[in-house]
């Protein structure tokens, strides 16, 4: 029998298996540089905007830093052969843009950043892994913040451009799947808006956000350029940009929640990829705007057209939708005019909850994200390239190490969410991969080492020993068509 829940069946599926996918779908993991490398001050490294903002003990829940983080950097050989052992065909990781040029500005090249990478890139290979490199992660150089404003100023697109050339050069002719920007939309609202994220930049949360998220754009476009030009003839790789998205559900069938929730996916995607695929912003955004929302010259236009091979998608979670009257503020939710609700008209919670506050457990949510995508661009090809749920630190410091790893409840977070993706491709849209977040327990940005994601479980405490947690074999036997362990 069918589970139907908001209109979404499941398909009768019991419990997905590697064979619901097509035999070249690709499955790996994700990480971030930020969040795991470490060595802050090793290997030529300059500092980027989150070394400087974790500085500062206010800005982190648990007063830490990424300074050392699980320490990736020295430990990446173990972390790969990890990887490769439990059945993962690729690894997305991003570069330190400040390991590259360590003062942004793309004058003269650290060579042992090169190096360090080519020696990761090397060992993905060497272990079977492919390699899928993120060029930001919201680690922008801090000397571009303070010599140029960062992503406020329209130089940085010129920036980005000569760093992104140096990665496709130096990198390219193994890296075949490039991803210019994580979630432009994080950087934009938290570090230029809310700035609760680095720069914790909130001097004008009415202009800045979209200042930043066009600037973005325009970065975008310009590392794409550069690859099509220069490199895409030699090195036949593809080049995407990764959105967030929380599935928008109407909170009832009353016209004007529908309406929010069409305008909430278009504050939240649109925003980034109408762009790309229609030319302009969304109307909704533009008329609410107004001058607000920067323009686009026709040279812009024409270099964000269709500049994207693949379209990179992180979901975590859903919301049920609702219009609200409030003052037409200039400000990135109240101008949307809509409230986010974990609860059904009914009482019922809209899933499970994880750790934080925001993340509620609803696979089906997935599932129309995805088909939602698929049909508002055309079905462009899509890779999930984030989907995952956190514990609370500081309950499994309750237990003894071998309950900790005992995280029943991600297998069957990964269980639910991976079916929907199946269901997605039945539906017709073109998903090519999917990457749990993460691989490792790490540094959560604000939240520090609270929240922990991984399948591996760090010990912060004891030598930042690994450890596979039950989320993590039931990947592996998932992976070799083993059938379910749990």
């Amino acid at each position: 029998m069918e589970n139907v829940r908001n209109g979404v069946s499941d398909g009768g599926i019991k419990d997905v298996s590697r064979s619901d996918f097509p035999n070249d779908f690709v499955f790996g993991v994700a990480t971030s540089a930020y969040q795991i490398e470490g060595a802050r001050r090793e290997g030529g490294k300059g500092d980027s905007i989150w070394d400087v903002f974790s500085e500062n003990k206010d800005n982190i829940v648990d007063k830490s830093t990424g300074d050392v983080a699980v320490d990736h950097y020295h430990r990446y050989k173990e972390d790969i052969e990890l990887m490769a052992k439990l059945g993962f065909g690729a690894y997305r990781f991003s570069i330190s843009w400040a390991r590259i040029f360590p003062d942004g500005l793309g004058t003269k090249i650290n060579e042992e950043g090169v190096t360090f990478y080519n020696n990761l890139i090397n060992f993905m290979l060497e272990k079977g892994l492919q390699p899928f490199a993120t060029l930001y992660h919201w680690d922008l150089p801090y000397n571009l913040h303070t010599t140029i404003g960062g992503w406020l100023s329209d130089k940085i697109a010129d920036y980005f451009a000569l760093y992104a050339e140096a990665c496709f050069a130096n990198f390219g002719d193994r890296v075949k799947h490039w991803i210019t920007i994580n979630e432009p939309l994080q950087t934009s609202v938290n570090g230029y808006g809310a700035g609760i994220f680095a720069p914790g930049k909130c001097t004008d949360a009415i202009k800045d956000p979209f200042l930043a998220a066009h600037h973005q754009l325009l970065a975008h476009a310009a590392a794409y350029k550069v690859y099509k030009e220069k490199f895409k003839a030699t090195q036949a790789g593809e080049v995407g940009l990764v959105v967030d998205c929380e599935w928008a559900e109407a909170f009832s069938d009353k016209p004007d929640d529908v309406i929010a929730t069409a305008r909430r996916f278009d504050f939240h995607v649109g925003w980034y990829l109408d762009p790309i695929f229609f030319g302009d912003y969304p109307e909704t955004m533009r008329k609410r705007l107004g001058d607000h929302l920067p323009n686009f010259s026709e040279r812009d236009r024409e270099n964000l057209r269709n500049s994207v091979d693949f379209v990179g998608l992180n979901h975590y979670t859903s919301r049920f939708i609702s219009h609200v009257e409030t003052p037409r503020e200039i400000h990135f939710y109240q101008v949307q005019e809509m409230k986010r609700n974990e609860i059904y008209p009914s009482g019922e919670a809209i899933g499970d909850r994880a750790a934080s506050e925001w993340l509620f457990i609803v696979p089906w949510g997935l599932r129309k994200t995805l088909n939602h995508i698929s049909k508002q661009y055309n079905h462009p090809k899509i890779y999930v390239t984030e989907n995952g749920m956190d514990e609370e630190d500081s309950e499994l410091e309750k237990l003894e190490l071998h309950e900790r790893l005992n995280d029943t409840k991600r297998v069957g977070y990964f269980k639910g969410y991976i079916a929907a993706v199946a269901q997605a491709i039945k539906d017709g849209a073109d998903v090519r991969g999917y990457f749990a977040w993460s691989f490792l327990d790490n540094f959560e940005w604000a939240q520090g080492y609270t929240k922990r994601f991984g399948l591996v479980y760090v010990d912060y405490k004891n030598g930042l020993t690994r450890h596979p947690k039950a989320s993590a074999i039931w990947f592996s036997h998932f992976l070799k068509g083993e059938g379910s362990v749990y």
